[in-house]
């Protein structure tokens, strides 16, 4: 069983000053929802980002990462032992330290709080409503499977090699795991917290939150290209490379972005179709609900206006030239947001007018 000891200063702390500090731009997110809604929410970010840390420290070997991911995944699921989620930080943070006195690496020291609060963490979900603990448990059990997936399929990040996933099914299989069932976890919770929304279409509006997932996830895989290439992952399919005569380890290469941009239009095609979805999710939420519509919308327009920059990029291959939108852009979005969310019409132009920017580039 988990600590329970944990008392609402520790909620206090964990849902508010530690989840600030690992979440960035997602807090902006989590405050704007409304209240009931936060808690699963929260504690569903901070056990994903837990498990992130483990599966994505570089510091430690792979299959020791993975040892303690589905060691992780075990305690998710349940029963909880909170010894063993004290050996896991532990583990976790001696194989960091050690690691890094060897190579004189850093790590993030809110992550390491994290990862030592985790017996706290599970005692603030095993205490929330049944329905809310098992949707938190499903969406984090769920996640980890996508980082299981990474860490079966890349190399390690200093083995000089790149590896892509073979075929479109195998990514849409990944970014369902890494994020469209983080659709289905938003449908179910806002909707058993928000009474106007118990007249939803649950199957729909849950496989549209899939798609709205997918579309995040695909603007994130497509803007992390470059990176993610100098740590050994291509999200490029094999496939569609093959079809122009490249391999993934060309794409090291900035000087390949012409020859690889038709992978990269199919794959802004593919998250425009899926921001079809995103789109007819927000437009559904009623227009009384402003918070969780807002919520929705702040990713929504974001996502669109980075993949107008990914478009635009001639040197997307290039890791010195990210493409991202600008601080400035986003605090025009967000205060355009508060003028136009009540309004179908408004948001129908202004979504519009983004797709149609992304599309012109194409």
């Amino acid at each position: 069983m988990p600590d329970k000891e944990a008392t609402p200063v520790d909620g206090q702390r964990l849902l508010t000053d530690l989840l600030k500090g690992v979440s960035r731009s997602f807090y902006l997110t989590l405050r704007v929802l409304p209240g009931g809604i936060r808690e699963p929410v929260g504690l569903a970010y901070l056990l994903a980002r837990a498990a992130d840390t483990i599966a994505d420290t570089t510091l430690i070997p792979h299959e020791e990462r993975l040892k303690h991911l589905l060691e992780f995944r075990s305690q998710v699921a349940g029963p909880t032992d909170s010894n063993a989620l004290r050996n896991i930080g532990a583990s976790v943070n001696k194989l960091q330290a050690d690691s890094r006195h060897a190579d004189g690496a850093r790590q993030e020291s809110r992550d390491v709080e994290l990862l030592m609060s985790l017996p706290s963490v599970f005692a603030l979900l095993d205490r929330l409503p049944a329905a809310d603990r098992d949707a938190v448990r499903s969406v984090v059990v769920a996640l980890t499977r996508g980082m299981e997936i990474d860490i079966r399929t890349f190399p390690a990040e200093d083995s000089g090699d790149v590896v892509a996933f073979s075929s479109a099914q195998d990514l849409d299989e990944y970014v369902y795991h890494v994020a469209g069932c983080v659709g289905e976890f938003w449908t179910a919770v806002t909707t058993s917290h928000t009474p106007s929304l118990r007249r939803w279409d649950s199957d729909n509006m849950s496989g549209l939150g899939v798609r709205f997932g997918k579309a995040l996830q695909m603007t994130n895989i497509l803007r992390d290209i470059p990176r993610d290439l100098r740590i050994g992952r291509c999200y490029l399919t094999s496939d569609a490379l093959a079809g122009l005569g490249l391999a993934p380890k060309d794409l090291l290469d900035p000087s390949n972005g012409l020859p690889a941009r038709p992978a990269l239009s199919d794959g802004i095609k593919l998250a425009l179709e899926h921001y079809e979805a995103a789109e007819q999710y927000v437009l559904a939420i009623p227009r009384r609900n402003v918070r969780l519509r807002l919520a929705a919308l702040w990713p929504l327009v974001i996502g669109l206006g980075t993949l107008a920059e990914l478009a635009t990029n001639q040197a997307w291959l290039n890791p010195d030239s990210p493409s991202k939108v600008s601080r400035g852009w986003v605090y025009r979005a967000l205060a355009f947001s508060l003028l136009v969310c009540r309004s179908n019409g408004a948001l129908r132009w202004w979504i519009g007018r983004l797709r149609r920017r992304v599309e012109s580039e194409l």
